[in-house]
């Protein structure tokens, strides 16, 4: 998993793994550079928007906003932790503010939406973003529908992942057992509590730098480039 990604192939599954993952009873999925490939950038208009809103809200010059926001992110798990710890901001008027994004860019994925709709076992969304946000990306994908709920940062008390308390709210929450459960994400750190609970963990790679930290840990179960395409496979459809 530490090879060039010139380099990096994803391994085959097993015979065992796909029978195992094959019944599961619970998928955790992620939502942004999860659901959609990292390459659609859309999660680059929120990144920018948040220095905004930092800007506004403190008095700051943009590049003072970035310092921060990237500072609070790595310190606190999300930028909107940071903020409400040593600046009382509102988180909802934060999250409504940077959510509000273009989504034109977001293609629908009708491969997706087959591979999920040939998925057994029930479906959630675990994100540290807001309910809105995730609602608005899922339709324009086309896989609402297959969803159960979704887990947001309200639900966690606007504590991010990898909180593990929080995971242990969603677990409690849903009735979810972890051992017959799978989590999707792009973040590999934040697969760590869920492995520690018991669950499988599929890591989607990006090419980002916080999503590579700590994706050479064994928590890190399995590693896909393209989820579509990897649920298409593992479902027996034919991977777009």
């Amino acid at each position: 998993m530490n090879q060039p990604a010139d380099h990096w192939q994803p391994d085959p599954l097993s015979d065992a793994d796909q029978a195992t993952l094959r019944q599961t009873e619970t998928w955790v999925f992620d939502l942004d550079n999860t659901l959609y490939p990292a390459s659609t950038n859309l999660f680059g208009q929120i990144d920018l928007r948040m220095r905004d809103f930092i800007a506004q809200s403190l008095n700051l010059d943009l590049d003072e906003a970035r310092t921060l926001q990237k500072t609070y992110f790595h310190t606190y798990g999300t930028t909107l932790r940071g903020l409400m710890e040593h600046h009382a901001v509102d988180a909802h008027a934060f999250l409504d503010y940077v959510h509000d994004i273009d989504i034109e860019a977001l293609a629908p994925s009708p491969a997706l939406d087959a591979a999920l709709d040939r998925l057994s076992g029930r479906k959630l969304i675990f994100t540290n973003a807001s309910t809105g946000h995730a609602r608005r990306v899922m339709r324009r994908l086309g896989v609402e529908r297959h969803f159960e709920d979704i887990f947001d940062i309200a639900d966690a008390d606007f504590e991010p992942k990898p909180v593990p308390a929080v995971y242990a709210r969603l677990v409690a929450r849903h009735r979810i057992d972890p051992g017959t459960s799978v989590m999707v994400e792009d973040i590999a750190r934040n697969l760590e509590p869920a492995a520690a609970l018991g669950m499988t963990t599929v890591w989607v790679r990006t090419n980002s730098e916080w999503g590579r930290e700590g994706n050479d840990g064994a928590h890190v179960h399995h590693v896909v480039d393209d989820l579509a395409a990897w649920l298409a496979a593992l479902t027996g459809g034919v991977a777009c």
